[in-house]
């Protein structure tokens, strides 16, 4: 497959122009004279250069990788039918759609971008961040950092004690009973050769908690309403999870919010200022 530049540079132009600073959680300034995105603030929601996203539009500069392609596809806000739109443009085939894919709709994104004041998240059906909000960062640290299985915090948490360290020790015993449930009831969803029964199969080698808790074979522990982190400097917030699924993609935007007036809400207040000055 080859690479249409004419027809890349003109749907890159026209879904850039298509795109509002507030649709993608920028502020749009006073002295704003183009009428969508401006090619710099394209390319760094898209991480790269404005010369070589700028080169594309121009219909120029090598054929662009499959991995910048997702990123473009993802700063842009795209649909999942636009994605493969823009990879066939590119001279490239398509990702494989379904439950692995990473791809978040734009309507979680258009949410997540409006969530500035409250720490939230989407994450995968195996529990990998796949983005946060600046006081998400605040509250666990840069999730998005880690690379395979890591990337998952059911694999961290038997895995990584600094991941536990987030957590009251008195919920420790009954998240290990929930993480080992949830990945039973992935595995046993998504077959044998899935990511899920990998990550078990692993987890029984590295963790003799995991396996203990793998062979009582418990189903159906869901999170509690409320969960509760230590955060070095504020101390222990106890925030409430909402989660919004994306079926299509079996993606979750979670957000933790406090109850007004509590000493929670209090930290969490404290949290978005000394997240604020840590960013900058």
């Amino acid at each position: 497959m080859e690479i249409d530049r004419p027809g890349l540079a003109a749907f890159l132009r026209r879904r850039r122009e298509q795109l509002q600073p507030e649709d993608v959680g920028l502020p749009r300034g006073q002295r704003r004279r183009t009428s969508g995105l401006r090619r710099e603030e394209v390319a760094v929601l898209c991480h790269m250069s404005t010369d070589y996203y700028a080169r594309l539009e121009r219909e120029r500069g090598p054929q662009p990788s499959e991995q910048m392609i997702a990123s473009i596809a993802q700063g842009l806000h795209l649909s999942l039918d636009e994605r493969d739109h823009l990879f066939r443009l590119s001279g490239h085939t398509p990702p494989v759609r379904g439950t692995t894919g990473e791809h978040i709709s734009p309507g979680l994104l258009r949410i997540l971008d409006r969530l500035d004041d409250t720490p939230a998240e989407i994450v995968t059906e195996l529990g990998e961040t796949l983005r946060q909000t600046p006081l998400g960062v605040a509250l666990t640290g840069d999730t998005t950092r880690y690379t395979g299985l890591a990337r998952s915090i059911g694999y961290r948490w038997f895995t990584d004690p600094a991941t536990r360290a987030q957590y009251v020790a008195e919920d420790h015993a009954f998240l290990s009973r929930m993480f080992a449930s949830g990945l039973r009831e992935l595995a046993t969803l998504r077959g044998t050769g899935s990511r899920a029964a990998y990550c078990a199969e692993l987890l029984r080698e590295e963790s003799e908690e995991f396996r203990r808790l793998w062979d009582e074979h418990e189903i159906g522990i869901r999170p509690n309403e409320v969960k509760r982190f230590i955060h070095p400097e504020v101390g222990v917030l106890e925030l409430n999870c909402q989660r919004l699924l994306d079926p299509d993609q079996s993606h979750s935007l979670l957000v933790y919010t406090a109850a007004p007036g509590s000493e929670s809400y209090e930290r969490l207040r404290l949290l978005s200022v000394i997240g604020t000055q840590s960013l900058r």
